[in-house]
């Protein structure tokens, strides 16, 4: 997207004439408890298995950690690759769109990470 776009958007925003209907269902994963931190987990891994990322968090539960991670994969934001092995070896890494998401989101938390400093 090159700046002329991006400032279209951003005025059409402003100005209230931007359907937000395309980013609902987007929204409606996203915005569940845990999720935005988990495609930041397996983002920083080329990939990653299911207790690798539960150690990565203290309270979240093994039941949240795999229904987040069945909607994600539902979403095409994530890559579940199982391996024919005994017992079962399963690894999640980024789909294209999950890292789309990744560069998006950047933005917001060098925001949030600014707006923390200035506590």
């Amino acid at each position: 997207m090159n700046e002329s776009e991006t400032k279209n958007i951003k005025e059409e925003l402003r100005e209230g004439k931007m359907c937000l209907c395309p980013v609902k269902g987007i929204i409606d994963v996203l915005s569940k408890k845990w999720t935005l931190l988990i495609i930041v987990v397996i983002g920083n891994h080329k990939s990653i298995r299911f207790n690798k990322i539960m150690e990565q968090f203290e309270a979240l539960n093994p039941k949240t950690l795999s229904d987040r991670l069945k909607e994600l994969e539902k979403a095409n934001l994530i890559i579940r690759k199982a391996f024919a092995e005994v017992p079962l070896r399963v690894e999640y890494s980024l789909s294209k769109d999950g890292k789309d998401l990744i560069e998006a989101i950047i933005p917001l938390m060098d925001w949030a990470t600014k707006k923390d400093a200035k506590k």
